[in-house]
């Protein structure tokens, strides 16, 4: 009786392997991920700027940078987590002063301890999230549209509540409140390590990025994002909870807005009404350099990180260039094109070697 021969392809001596099986590249690998063109993009600025800004190297300097970018990079990477889930949020940026604004204006009124205002912004945001994730689940409508008004409601209230309670556009500072100081080093403090200032947001940037990439890359959660920001109603179908999951990454973004609101009164004492508007496209923007897709389900923390470090280091190196700020815009739009161009083609590669 004779043996039959073994088929091409099974892993026998000499015989290569099924290739789907086979460890990929490293520059396959690295060709796929989404942050590679924010990365390179990054590099590319940095040694730009260290040559054509005087100064743009020093440690007070990169101090100024980390911090520049470590504000935008908190929301970005809620905000990017969002879009990966396929929503936006363009209530994100005045959400951040009226997460100061209920904070300061509680704690003044009720002459309560400042952790009380803390607490009570908190809650008043993170609701305010909800109800985005709730009527967008609920109504079907497009995030653009619930946000937008989101958007509308909260800067009227802002400015109409602030001037209603206060007289003024601004808060009362409540600098000398009971608590204010050790909410100030929670949200506010700063070191001095090799004579660059480094302040307590690039530590909360730095644990969101952590926190954010675990979750992304190592958790059930992180699977049911990237499913719907996939096909929503596909992830529906095999049993993925995408209401409570498109909720939560609003929610998210909220936390994220609280803290950043935090940061901005414990830094200054007073907020004004109007500050915001407008921050939610920087954030946006960032996700994108970063390597997130409009469309959804594709993007990462990092890359969302690294395209805020790249705001960072734009919007300090052309004042350290002693240039015309605003050619900042110029960039601003240069790289948004650059990266959504550069992020298309990498998923065209992810697709192709998958």
């Amino acid at each position: 009786m004779t043996a039959t021969a073994p088929p091409a392809g099974c892993g026998t001596q000499g015989a290569p392997g099924d290739e789907r099986l086979l460890p990929a590249a490293p520059l396959r690998k690295l060709l796929t991920r989404p942050e590679l063109g924010s990365v390179v993009g990054a590099a590319a600025v940095f040694v730009f700027f260290a040559f054509a800004a005087d100064g743009f190297l020093r440690a007070a300097s990169l101090g100024t940078v980390l911090y520049a970018a470590s504000t935008i990079g908190i929301m970005a990477v809620p905000v990017a987590l969002l879009m990966i889930g396929g929503e936006f949020d363009l209530s994100a940026g005045v959400l951040v002063t009226t997460s100061a604004l209920v904070s300061s204006m509680f704690s003044y009124q009720m002459t309560a301890n400042a952790w009380v205002g803390v607490a009570v912004s908190l809650l008043v945001t993170l609701a305010v999230g909800f109800f985005n994730g709730f009527m967008l689940t609920r109504t079907r409508l497009p995030s653009f549209i619930i946000t937008l008004g989101t958007f509308l409601m909260l800067t009227g209230l802002n400015l109409g509540l602030t001037k209603l309670i206060s007289g003024t556009v601004s808060t009362k500072t409540i600098a000398d409140m009971e608590g204010f100081a050790s909410a100030r080093a929670l949200f506010a403090s700063e070191a001095t390590i090799g004579g660059a200032t480094l302040k307590v947001t690039v530590l909360w940037w730095l644990g969101l990025v952590a926190v954010a990439t675990w979750l992304l890359l190592r958790t059930r959660f992180g699977n049911w994002i990237f499913a719907v920001g996939g096909n929503a109603e596909a992830a529906r179908a095999v049993g993925v909870p995408v209401r409570r999951t498109k909720t939560l990454l609003y929610m998210g973004v909220a936390f994220c807005a609280w803290v950043s609101g935090q940061h901005l009164l414990f830094s200054y004492d007073v907020v004004q009404s109007g500050e915001g508007v407008g921050n939610e496209l920087i954030y946006i923007i960032a996700a994108v350099i970063g390597g997130c897709l409009i469309t959804g389900g594709y993007g990462s923390a990092v890359g969302a990180a690294v395209g805020a470090a790249i705001f960072g280091m734009t919007s300090k190196g052309i004042v350290y260039a002693e240039w015309n700020p605003d050619w900042f815009k110029f960039f601003l739009g240069a790289m948004l094109l650059l990266a959504t161009l550069l992020n298309a083609w990498v998923r065209k590669r992810a697709e192709a070697t998958s």
